[in-house]
């Protein structure tokens, strides 16, 4: 019997200020957003042999959530997290895709955040 595995790459809180939200006070400067990022590879279609052309190179992901947190004004987490979810699963080693954001600075006695999980459609 073939063993399986699964294989993931992850961020942990990667700390960005962002402009989001609704609110007055959120509308005058950004604000720190904690992103946390879990992706599930696909299986590989040949073995990794030590190359990054063999696997999903990190900068892609984390670069590209800094341009995106950057590039405009968000109304809500949903909307930042569904973006990342995009920019993730474009990326063609990606299977699934699990993203959350944490505003920390919003409430004094707790974090509050979103996060979404979604996989790469069949086909």
């Amino acid at each position: 019997m073939a063993a399986t595995s699964s294989r993931r790459i992850f961020f942990r809180d990667l700390r960005l200020q962002v402009s989001i939200g609704i609110y007055d006070f959120e509308l005058e400067k950004p604000q720190t957003v904690a992103i946390n990022v879990d992706l599930l590879l696909a299986e590989p279609e040949q073995a990794a042999d030590d190359s990054i052309a063999n696997v999903l190179n990190y900068d892609v992901i984390h670069d590209g959530i800094v341009a995106l947190a950057g590039s405009r004004h968000f109304n809500l987490q949903e909307t930042l997290v569904e973006a990342i979810l995009d920019l993730c699963l474009a990326q063609p080693q990606v299977a699934e895709a699990r993203v959350s954001t944490e505003k920390p600075d919003v409430y004094g006695d707790c974090r509050v955040g979103y996060e979404a999980v979604r996989r790469r459609s069949p086909g």
